[in-house]
Order: C-alpha cells, then sequence, then structure tokens
C-alpha cells in the first residue's frame, strides 16, 4: 500500500471578536463633533442616542460603555443612569459622565445614581482617545 507525503492542510478559524459598542449621549454640538473625530481617527464604532428613551432602547443590547452628558436636559441624565443601572444586563457595562466645572453637586448625584465616572468637559477631551480605544476596540488575541 503506497502512503502519500502530501501535506494536508487544516485551517483553524482565529476567533475576529467583532468591536465593541459604543453609545453615546451627548447634546452638545461641540463635544459630539469632538467624540465623533476621535472616534473616526480610531476607527471605533459609535451610536448616537439623541433622547433618554432612544439610549434606553438602544442599550437594550448591552454596549461595553455609554457616554452621558450630565448637562443635557433631554437626556435626563441622573434618572437614565438610574435607569440603566437597574437593568441586570447592563450593570457591568461602563458609564461615563461629563459635565461643566464646579459641579460638585451634579457630580456627586451622578456618582451615587451609579456612573462609574464622572469627569470635567477639559478632562473628559484629554482622556477621551484612551477611554474610545480601552471600550472600542477588541481585546487583543
Amino acid at each position: 500500500m503506497a502512503t502519500t507525503n502530501s501535506p494536508v492542510a487544516t485551517a483553524t478559524a482565529t476567533p475576529v471578536e467583532a468591536p465593541r459598542r459604543i453609545l453615546v449621549a451627548v447634546d452638545d454640538m461641540f463635544f459630539l463633533a469632538k467624540i465623533q473625530e476621535t472616534a473616526r481617527q480610531l476607527k471605533v464604532a459609535i451610536e448616537l442616542a439623541k433622547t433618554d428613551k432612544e439610549l434606553l432602547e438602544k442599550a437594550e443590547t448591552p454596549p461595553a460603555l455609554i457616554i452621558l452628558d450630565l448637562n443635557s436636559i433631554a437626556l435626563k441624565p441622573l434618572a437614565t443612569i438610574g435607569k440603566i443601572r437597574h437593568k441586570p444586563e447592563l450593570k457591568k457595562t461602563a458609564l461615563i459622565g461629563f459635565l461643566s466645572h464646579l459641579q460638585a453637586d451634579l457630580k456627586l448625584k451622578a456618582q451615587e445614581a451609579g456612573c462609574d465616572m464622572v469627569m470635567p468637559r477639559s478632562a473628559f477631551s484629554q482622556t477621551l482617545p484612551g477611554l474610545l480605544r480601552r471600550h472600542g476596540l477588541p481585546d487583543p488575541v
């Protein structure tokens, strides 16, 4: 019986993790443009929500991160944070809020409602690229 020495290629599929979702609920057009441009440069996909209702609907499929403008009137941020944190499927979702300077009371209320990180706009702007990379890009295999 003859044997063949032909190599047999076995394909092993390398799992490719899809980019993680980031929801952005910001109605300040300046900051929205900054977030969109930074995300574009990093090739990180973001989804926008203009109202609290739209944010909660889009969050039904848990994102990796929610960015929330704590000074938004349309988003009702404190109530929205509470609704997000009461959903068991969103307990592990990172929630980052930003606000104007010198709003210690709002910062405290947002943290008490369940916001993981609250920072002034200037600090948010400085850390935005790192936040988007950390939460929006797949983990290296």
